[in-house]
């Protein structure tokens, strides 16, 4: 990326499919096709969506079901993983249904890879039962992806149909340095989870970047960070919003999940300082601002981070104000001089 200007910046979204006080589901992805197109138009390069389950604010444990979804009400943008917990499934199962997506719609899937279980431990091991210990066999497991995906595996006893030749580019997932060493062996693309767990985020991507191998599907090592962004016409009104997603930050923070709440005026006596404390750590790659000042926000990230790609998620109550402030950062990241 020259300079490491804004204007040179790919730009994309993560929608984590939440579930919105006052609102069913078929309300959530009803808007998660409407931001979809909407990011289309404005020049997003990828939307992805997080496999999460037993959460009452994210809808998106089917998550290969919602990418087709997705794919299929947009044309252009490409719609994957962000990712697919693949020790929750059997790299064949996940082969099969990405190299589906794949067929239906050619060269617009990613998958997107992570070992978390995106969930509890009580569900991962609903859902693993005595697979449960397999996140052990993650790296294993990736090789098998490659494998069944890739152009070399006609003639095993054991093939992905579909899935075989579709090449689906796959992308390590990390919000840990354990991640990036991985990535970095495997020669793959490498993505943050910068906006809920930014502790370990430079040294995460400084430990891809020196250690980066080479491979048939990238030359170079290449970076997507994930940040939490809240923008509106003044930094007034994205402080205001922003009350939405502090608030769904402060139900982790205490275990007390709820679905998206309405912004409020002030946050002063609905968290204590504890709280307050540990969902500002949270969010520390959060930029909640109005233009020009999302735009200075942006240029500090990029110039400290020099990542390839900066991938966005926000958290915003009303869907007309959320689409509002995908097209304000859009608008920043296309104009800088």
């Amino acid at each position: 990326m020259s300079e490491h200007k804004l204007s040179n910046l790919p730009y994309s979204v993560l929608d984590l499919a939440g579930v919105i006080e006052g609102h069913d589901i078929a309300d959530t992805f009803k808007n998660s096709v409407s931001l979809a197109q909407h990011a289309e138009q404005l020049g997003y390069n990828r939307y992805w969506l997080a496999e999460h389950h037993n959460m009452i604010s994210v809808a998106s444990s089917a998550t290969s079901v919602l990418i087709g979804h997705i794919a299929g009400h947009t044309s252009t943008i490409r719609v994957g993983s962000g990712g697919i917990m693949l020790p929750n499934h059997t790299p064949l199962i996940v082969a099969e249904q990405f190299g589906t997506l794949a067929t239906l719609y050619p060269n617009r899937i990613d998958l997107g890879l992570g070992r978390a279980p995106g969930t509890d431990q009580l569900t991962a091991f609903e859902i693993r039962g005595e697979r449960f210990h397999s996140p052990q066999h993650f790296p294993q497991d990736v090789r098998k992806l490659q494998q069944y995906l890739g152009d070399d595996n006609y003639d095993s006893k054991v093939r992905a149909i579909p899935g075989e030749g579709t090449n689906v580019p796959i992308w390590i997932l990390g919000s840990s340095t354990e991640s990036a060493h991985l990535a970095a062996s495997y020669g793959l693309p490498y993505a943050f989870a910068s906006h809920f767990a930014p502790t370990y985020f430079f040294e995460a991507i400084e430990i891809y970047r020196k250690n980066f191998r080479p491979s048939d599907v990238l030359k170079e090592p290449y970076v997507l960070s994930c940040v939490n962004v809240v923008a509106a016409d003044t930094d007034a009104e994205a402080e205001r919003l922003s009350t939405s997603l502090k608030m769904l930050f402060m139900g982790i923070v205490t275990n007390k999940r709820r679905l998206l709440q309405p912004p409020v005026d002030s946050m002063e006596g609905i968290w204590t300082d504890i709280e307050e404390a540990a969902v500002e750590q949270m969010l520390d790659f959060t930029f909640i601002a109005g233009p020009e000042k999302l735009k200075e926000l942006f240029q500090s990230f990029l110039s400290h981070a020099k990542v390839d790609e900066l991938m966005i998620t926000s958290h915003i109550y009303d869907h007309q104000a959320r689409l509002r402030s995908y097209e304000i950062v859009a608008e920043v990241l296309k104009n800088d001089g």
